[in-house]
């Protein structure tokens, strides 16, 4: 077997100390890697009554076998853990450097355990494993984190911002200081707070063997020009490409997910408009030939010193979109200070909308903001919700909770407008406008998310022929949606643990070429779509399993209230709601479990699993 080294490294807090364990090959063939080997450790290593933010709570940083190749996009990694904001399963996922360069010390993933009793950071010099003192890194911010600890070891840097450290729910986890690369969503930076783990440092010489790397020489030169230039809109205008087209039709964000359209607005934002104004350049993670990542600087005004990532499509549809900026530069500033603290910008973007709305509607006032007008459309009002989040400071300690534990606390109507699936706040897609992604987000495990089926694409302009579908599968379609969103759940899983962008698949990426690829890197030559697909579903329920202990059944598998009864209208935007109960009971029928959304011994024992 190769691709993989098959070390991992276990790393106790508590005690100071790191063992090197393998797995079986069973395992990594059933699992993969990515997040799909972490969901494995995570049910057989944490308990489901365990509190995400205690010591007993782990951490999976985990590559998957093609990390270390050359194969386009494979640079990536993935964070699996159980989610402090949402109290289930988590897993979240990034490109940048990191993950190649842990591929490169000679280490497929690290497993992090308890609680160190004083800050510390990580540092990994190939063999090399390195507990130390990060007392002079707590309070600092990612950049300044990322930035000392290259200073002091030329080495790839994963680190935790000032939200991380004061356990805001949603914190993240940065990359590539200033470029800004987010292992953002769930809350996994507040989990490594906990741990008093500030950074994890790495460097790498080694290269990883291949099966057959001729072959697979020859299999990227023949896919990498048809992905390169189907996603040329990617490399020019970033994933804000789509801003204008998606709000055409509904599918964008608009002032906490009540308003129909804004055409005026957002091509003020877009990334059209960013490429013409602040846009310097293109971010590549390793090993991309996309170049999807936007570098930005502002030179003058308000804003003048921003000087690195610029705000992607998510970014600026729910710190724009969702709050009715259409400012560009305050976007990408306020995109920046989230950065820089350490926090994701869906759910911050999502929770600053909340309390406009709260605001507007007179269930908090100036005496709870700090004296600020909270209104929608006021950037100075989302800047500074911002940085009292970041610094849980004011209104930001209850806003740091997320929108399901801050409207708990608030009570009333709050209950109502707050917008989260499991705890977890949407990207800027609006399920109102593809019901196949209305069914994957009431059910995708770390709640709402667009990434765990991406049936928006396939619903629009993407076909998948090797799936049965050879036009997109029509978006307001009831008959058909729910085994369409599982094959397409299923297939995401797979992608989330080779640790491949999806954005691949833009260019009709081919199944066959990922069942090939296993060949030529692992030496798997009897490995095939269907083993690939049924990997994939595996993947899926062990995930479930996990939420299933959580407490997880049909009853959290829902949408919030706007989404299934408030009609979004305008020109363009076909006003529909999703039949929720009527996707979710063929849903559970096709996936094998019972009307309450729990998996049946019989599809246990067909995935061989438990």
């Amino acid at each position: 077997m190769k691709g993989y080294w098959n070390q991992f490294v276990r790393i106790n807090l508590s005690n100071s100390s790191y063992t090197i364990e393998s797995r079986d090959e069973t395992i990594l063939r059933q699992y993969i890697g990515g997040s799909g080997l972490g969901a494995k450790m995570l049910y057989d290593e944490v308990q489901s009554d365990v509190e995400p933010l205690s010591e007993e709570n782990k951490i999976y940083f985990l590559t998957g076998p093609f990390c270390g190749s050359t194969i386009p996009t494979s640079g990536r990694h993935a964070a699996v853990t159980k989610s402090p904001l949402t109290g289930v399963f988590a897993e979240s996922d990034i490109g940048g450097f990191w993950g190649y360069e842990l591929k490169k010390a000679g280490f497929d993933g690290l497993i992090i355990e308890g609680k160190a009793i004083e800050p510390v950071y990580i540092s990994i010099n190939n063999s090399e494993i390195e507990i130390r003192s990060a007392s002079h890194l707590w309070g600092k911010d990612t950049f300044e984190t990322d930035e000392l600890l290259n200073k002091d070891l030329n080495t790839q840097v994963m680190c935790i911002g000032p939200a991380g450290e004061k356990l805001v729910r949603f914190a993240s986890i940065m990359t590539d200081g200033k470029d800004g690369r987010a292992l953002g969503r769930c809350g996994i930076g507040a989990v490594m707070g906990a741990k008093n783990l500030k950074a994890i440092a790495v460097k790498g010489t080694q290269k990883i063997n291949l099966y057959n790397k001729k072959e697979l020489s020859e299999s990227i030169k023949h896919v990498a020009p048809g992905i390169s230039e189907a996603t040329i809109n990617m490399r020019k205008f970033g994933t804000s490409s789509g801003v204008i087209g998606h709000e055409s039709y509904g599918n964008f964000p608009l002032r906490n997910w009540t308003m129909g359209r804004w055409p005026e607005g957002v091509e003020k934002i877009s990334g059209h408009k960013m490429a013409d104004t602040i846009l310097t350049g293109n971010y590549r993670c390793k090993t991309c030939i996309i170049g999807c990542g936007r570098k930005v600087k502002i030179e003058s005004g308000p804003y003048k010193g921003v000087n690195g990532a610029g705000p992607e499509y998510e970014t600026i549809g729910t710190l724009g979109g969702m709050c009715l900026i259409d400012n560009l530069e305050a976007i990408a500033y306020g995109s920046e200070l989230c950065n820089r603290f350490g926090i994701d910008t869906i759910s911050t973007g999502c929770v600053i909308a909340f309390a406009m709305e709260l605001f507007e509607r007179g269930l908090i006032t100036k005496e709870d903001t700090n004296g600020i007008q909270l209104s929608f459309g006021n950037e100075e009002a989302m800047i500074e919700s911002i940085k009292l989040i970041g610094e849980r400071k004011g209104l930001g300690r209850l806003l740091g909770e997320g929108v399901k534990i801050a409207s708990e606390e608030i009570g009333g109507i709050a209950k109502e407008i707050s917008i989260h699936v499991k705890g977890l706040e949407p990207p800027a897609h609006d399920p109102r406008a593809f019901n196949g992604l209305a069914l994957s987000y009431a059910t995708s495990n770390r709640g709402a998310c667009h990434l765990a089926g991406f049936t928006h694409g396939y619903e629009k302009a993407l076909t998948i022929p090797e799936l049965g579908y050879h036009k997109p599968h029509d978006r307001h379609l009831i008959e058909g949606k729910a085994e369409f969103t599982i094959k397409m759940q299923n297939l995401m899983g797979v992608f989330d643990s080779v640790k491949l962008c999806k954005f691949m698949l833009l260019g009709g990426f081919k199944l066959q070429t990922l069942v090939d690829w296993l060949e030529y890197v692992v030496g798997w030559d009897d490995f095939t779509i269907d083993e690939l697909m049924l990997t994939g579903e595996r993947i899926f329920n062990i995930k479930r399993q996990f939420n299933v202990a959580c407490g997880i059944t049909r009853k959290d598998d829902t949408l919030p209230m706007r989404f299934l009864t408030e009609k979004r209208e305008g020109e363009g935007v076909t006003v529909n709601l999703p039949h929720l109960g009527k996707l979710l009971s063929d849903y559970y029928a096709l996936r094998g479990w019972d009307e309450t959304g729990i998996p049946s011994q019989e599809k246990l024992d067909e995935l061989d699993l438990l």
